[in-house]
Protein backbone atom coordinates (compact mmCIF):
# COMPACT_ATOMS: atom_id res chain seq x y z
CA UNK A 1 0.00 0.00 0.00
CA UNK A 2 1.79 3.52 -0.81
CA UNK A 3 0.41 6.64 -0.09
CA UNK A 4 1.70 9.61 -1.73
CA UNK A 5 1.27 13.44 0.13
CA UNK A 6 1.79 16.84 -2.08
CA UNK A 7 0.85 20.20 -0.10
CA UNK A 8 1.13 23.48 -0.80
CA UNK A 9 1.32 24.27 -4.28
CA UNK A 10 -0.04 27.64 -3.95
CA UNK A 11 -0.53 28.17 -7.81
CA UNK A 12 -1.35 31.38 -9.28
CA UNK A 13 -1.82 32.49 -13.25
CA UNK A 14 1.75 33.40 -13.25
CA UNK A 15 4.16 31.94 -10.64
CA UNK A 16 5.13 28.37 -12.23
CA UNK A 17 3.88 26.60 -9.38
CA UNK A 18 1.52 24.44 -11.79
CA UNK A 19 4.64 23.72 -13.96
CA UNK A 20 6.46 22.77 -10.46
CA UNK A 21 3.03 20.25 -9.71
CA UNK A 22 3.30 18.84 -13.14
CA UNK A 23 6.65 17.27 -11.96
CA UNK A 24 5.16 16.09 -9.06
CA UNK A 25 2.19 14.66 -10.75
CA UNK A 26 4.46 13.11 -13.28
CA UNK A 27 6.50 10.69 -11.12
CA UNK A 28 4.08 10.17 -8.70
CA UNK A 29 2.54 8.25 -12.30
CA UNK A 30 5.34 6.29 -12.45
CA UNK A 31 5.15 5.24 -9.22
CA UNK A 32 1.36 4.52 -9.26
CA UNK A 33 0.86 4.94 -5.99
CA UNK A 34 -2.79 3.40 -4.33
CA UNK A 35 -3.92 6.98 -2.76
CA UNK A 36 -2.64 10.96 -2.98
CA UNK A 37 -3.36 12.79 -0.23
CA UNK A 38 -3.15 16.66 -0.80
CA UNK A 39 -3.16 18.57 1.99
CA UNK A 40 -4.45 22.11 1.21
CA UNK A 41 -2.88 25.43 -0.13
CA UNK A 42 -3.38 24.95 -3.62
CA UNK A 43 -3.73 27.93 -4.86
CA UNK A 44 -3.02 31.70 -4.19
CA UNK A 45 -4.64 35.28 -3.89
CA UNK A 46 -7.50 33.85 -4.73
CA UNK A 47 -7.44 32.54 -7.60
CA UNK A 48 -10.28 30.16 -7.38
CA UNK A 49 -10.55 29.61 -11.22
CA UNK A 50 -7.00 27.69 -10.53
CA UNK A 51 -8.88 24.77 -8.60
CA UNK A 52 -9.38 23.53 -12.46
CA UNK A 53 -6.22 23.83 -13.48
CA UNK A 54 -4.75 22.08 -10.34
CA UNK A 55 -7.36 19.22 -10.77
CA UNK A 56 -6.24 18.70 -14.35
CA UNK A 57 -3.08 18.19 -13.17
CA UNK A 58 -3.57 15.87 -10.11
CA UNK A 59 -5.38 14.08 -12.58
CA UNK A 60 -2.23 12.95 -14.56
CA UNK A 61 -1.10 11.51 -11.19
CA UNK A 62 -3.44 8.82 -12.16
CA UNK A 63 -4.67 7.68 -8.77
CA UNK A 64 -7.45 8.22 -6.25
CA UNK A 65 -7.45 11.82 -4.80
CA UNK A 66 -8.03 13.20 -1.44
CA UNK A 67 -8.05 17.07 -0.83
CA UNK A 68 -8.15 19.24 2.17
CA UNK A 69 -8.47 22.81 2.25
CA UNK A 70 -5.42 25.16 3.62
CA UNK A 71 -5.28 28.94 5.22
CA UNK A 72 -4.88 30.11 1.05
CA UNK A 73 -7.48 28.39 0.16
CA UNK A 74 -11.36 29.12 0.03
CA UNK A 75 -13.26 26.48 1.69
CA UNK A 76 -16.61 27.27 -0.25
CA UNK A 77 -14.85 27.66 -2.97
CA UNK A 78 -13.05 24.42 -3.06
CA UNK A 79 -16.64 22.42 -1.87
CA UNK A 80 -18.01 23.64 -5.19
CA UNK A 81 -14.73 23.02 -7.67
CA UNK A 82 -13.88 19.01 -5.75
CA UNK A 83 -17.67 18.23 -5.13
CA UNK A 84 -18.26 15.48 -7.38
CA UNK A 85 -15.01 14.18 -6.71
CA UNK A 86 -14.99 14.45 -2.47
CA UNK A 87 -19.04 14.39 -1.93
CA UNK A 88 -18.11 16.90 1.06
CA UNK A 89 -21.11 17.88 3.15
CA UNK A 90 -23.44 20.92 1.88
CA UNK A 91 -21.45 23.17 4.71
CA UNK A 92 -18.98 23.44 7.34
CA UNK A 93 -15.52 21.87 7.55
CA UNK A 94 -14.51 19.88 4.66
CA UNK A 95 -12.65 16.71 6.45
CA UNK A 96 -12.91 13.36 5.23
CA UNK A 97 -12.33 9.90 6.32
CA UNK A 98 -12.35 6.58 4.45
CA UNK A 99 -10.89 3.29 4.45
CA UNK A 100 -8.43 2.70 1.54
CA UNK A 101 -7.52 -0.89 1.09
CA UNK A 102 -8.25 -1.50 4.84
CA UNK A 103 -6.26 1.50 5.69
CA UNK A 104 -8.24 3.78 7.59
CA UNK A 105 -7.36 7.51 6.29
CA UNK A 106 -8.26 10.38 8.12
CA UNK A 107 -8.42 14.27 7.34
CA UNK A 108 -8.95 17.10 9.26
CA UNK A 109 -10.18 20.58 8.18
CA UNK A 110 -8.09 22.86 10.32
CA UNK A 111 -8.18 26.31 8.55
CA UNK A 112 -9.68 29.55 10.33
CA UNK A 113 -11.54 31.33 7.43
CA UNK A 114 -9.53 34.73 7.11
CA UNK A 115 -6.38 33.69 9.19
CA UNK A 116 -3.02 32.03 8.57
CA UNK A 117 -3.31 30.02 11.73
CA UNK A 118 -5.42 26.48 11.98
CA UNK A 119 -7.15 25.32 14.92
CA UNK A 120 -8.06 21.53 15.26
CA UNK A 121 -9.84 22.05 18.79
CA UNK A 122 -13.21 22.39 17.00
CA UNK A 123 -12.90 18.97 15.32
CA UNK A 124 -11.82 17.05 18.02
CA UNK A 125 -15.14 15.37 18.92
CA UNK A 126 -15.28 14.35 15.18
CA UNK A 127 -11.99 13.22 14.91
CA UNK A 128 -12.24 11.05 18.29
CA UNK A 129 -15.54 9.29 16.75
CA UNK A 130 -13.47 8.36 13.63
CA UNK A 131 -10.47 7.12 15.76
CA UNK A 132 -13.17 5.17 17.78
CA UNK A 133 -14.58 3.51 14.96
CA UNK A 134 -10.92 1.89 13.51
CA UNK A 135 -9.59 -1.57 14.40
CA UNK A 136 -6.42 -0.79 12.34
CA UNK A 137 -4.31 1.74 12.74
CA UNK A 138 -4.90 5.14 10.75
CA UNK A 139 -3.08 7.84 8.76
CA UNK A 140 -4.52 11.35 9.76
CA UNK A 141 -3.71 14.30 7.50
CA UNK A 142 -4.28 17.97 8.68
CA UNK A 143 -3.02 21.04 6.65
CA UNK A 144 -1.73 23.12 9.78
CA UNK A 145 1.15 21.17 11.84
CA UNK A 146 1.05 19.46 15.12
CA UNK A 147 4.26 19.91 16.34
CA UNK A 148 6.55 22.76 16.50
CA UNK A 149 9.36 23.10 13.80
CA UNK A 150 11.49 26.05 15.12
CA UNK A 151 10.56 28.24 12.29
CA UNK A 152 9.73 30.54 14.86
CA UNK A 153 7.07 33.38 12.17
CA UNK A 154 5.82 29.78 11.28
CA UNK A 155 4.93 28.43 14.61
CA UNK A 156 2.98 31.45 15.35
CA UNK A 157 0.63 30.37 12.96
CA UNK A 158 0.88 26.50 13.50
CA UNK A 159 -2.77 24.84 14.52
CA UNK A 160 -4.42 25.37 18.04
CA UNK A 161 -5.36 22.87 19.92
CA UNK A 162 -1.92 20.42 19.17
CA UNK A 163 -2.15 19.26 23.27
CA UNK A 164 -5.81 18.25 22.98
CA UNK A 165 -5.30 16.98 19.69
CA UNK A 166 -2.20 14.54 21.36
CA UNK A 167 -4.16 13.64 24.40
CA UNK A 168 -6.76 12.33 21.98
CA UNK A 169 -4.61 10.65 19.96
CA UNK A 170 -2.89 9.17 23.05
CA UNK A 171 -6.77 8.06 24.74
CA UNK A 172 -7.17 6.33 21.72
CA UNK A 173 -6.77 2.50 21.65
CA UNK A 174 -5.30 2.13 18.40
CA UNK A 175 -2.48 4.39 17.84
CA UNK A 176 -2.13 6.16 14.20
CA UNK A 177 0.57 5.21 11.85
CA UNK A 178 1.47 8.44 11.33
CA UNK A 179 0.25 11.87 11.74
CA UNK A 180 0.68 13.99 8.30
CA UNK A 181 0.87 17.86 7.59
CA UNK A 182 1.96 20.30 5.34
CA UNK A 183 2.02 24.72 5.95
CA UNK A 184 5.40 24.58 6.84
CA UNK A 185 6.44 24.81 3.30
CA UNK A 186 10.03 21.93 4.64
CA UNK A 187 10.36 18.41 4.82
CA UNK A 188 10.27 17.88 8.74
CA UNK A 189 9.58 15.01 11.03
CA UNK A 190 9.14 14.38 14.96
CA UNK A 191 7.79 11.40 16.86
CA UNK A 192 4.79 13.02 19.67
CA UNK A 193 3.35 11.00 22.18
CA UNK A 194 5.12 7.92 20.13
CA UNK A 195 3.79 8.78 17.31
CA UNK A 196 5.88 9.44 13.92
CA UNK A 197 4.83 12.69 13.20
CA UNK A 198 5.79 14.43 9.09
CA UNK A 199 5.80 17.91 8.06
CA UNK A 200 5.75 17.68 3.67
CA UNK A 201 7.87 19.48 1.60
CA UNK A 202 5.93 22.10 -0.61
CA UNK A 203 5.13 22.04 -4.10
CA UNK A 204 6.06 26.04 -4.02
CA UNK A 205 9.49 27.24 -3.21
CA UNK A 206 10.55 26.31 0.04
CA UNK A 207 11.09 28.40 3.18
CA UNK A 208 14.85 28.45 4.49
CA UNK A 209 15.42 26.59 7.43
CA UNK A 210 15.41 29.97 9.88
CA UNK A 211 16.39 27.93 13.21
CA UNK A 212 18.16 31.30 14.44
CA UNK A 213 17.03 34.59 12.81
CA UNK A 214 20.37 35.81 12.97
CA UNK A 215 21.76 33.03 10.25
CA UNK A 216 19.98 32.73 6.97
CA UNK A 217 20.93 29.49 5.17
CA UNK A 218 20.37 29.79 1.58
CA UNK A 219 17.51 27.61 -0.05
CA UNK A 220 18.06 25.07 -2.45
CA UNK A 221 15.33 22.45 -2.16
CA UNK A 222 13.55 21.19 -5.43
CA UNK A 223 9.34 20.63 -5.72
CA UNK A 224 9.12 18.39 -2.48
CA UNK A 225 6.20 15.43 -2.26
CA UNK A 226 6.03 12.26 0.71
CA UNK A 227 5.42 8.92 -0.17
CA UNK A 228 4.33 6.38 2.50
CA UNK A 229 5.45 3.06 1.97
CA UNK A 230 2.98 0.66 4.08
CA UNK A 231 4.05 -3.29 4.10
CA UNK A 232 3.28 -5.88 6.75
CA UNK A 233 2.35 -3.41 9.26
CA UNK A 234 5.15 -1.23 9.20
CA UNK A 235 5.62 2.08 7.82
CA UNK A 236 8.45 3.82 5.75
CA UNK A 237 8.14 7.61 5.32
CA UNK A 238 9.72 8.94 1.74
CA UNK A 239 10.61 12.28 0.76
CA UNK A 240 11.17 13.18 -2.84
CA UNK A 241 12.31 16.18 -4.15
CA UNK A 242 11.05 16.38 -8.63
Amino acid sequence: MRIAQITDIHATPDNGNLARLGRATAWLAALAPDLLVVTGDLVDDGWHEGYKAVEAELLRARCRTLLLPGNADDREAMRRGFQETMRWPHAGALHFSEVINGLPVIGVDTTLPGETRGDIAPHLGWLAGRLAECTQPALIFTHHHLFRCGIAPIDNVMCAGEQAFWKVIAQNPVAPHAVCSGHVHRSMSAVVSGVPTYICGSVCPANPLLLDENRMPPVTDPAALMVYDLRNGCLVASQVGV
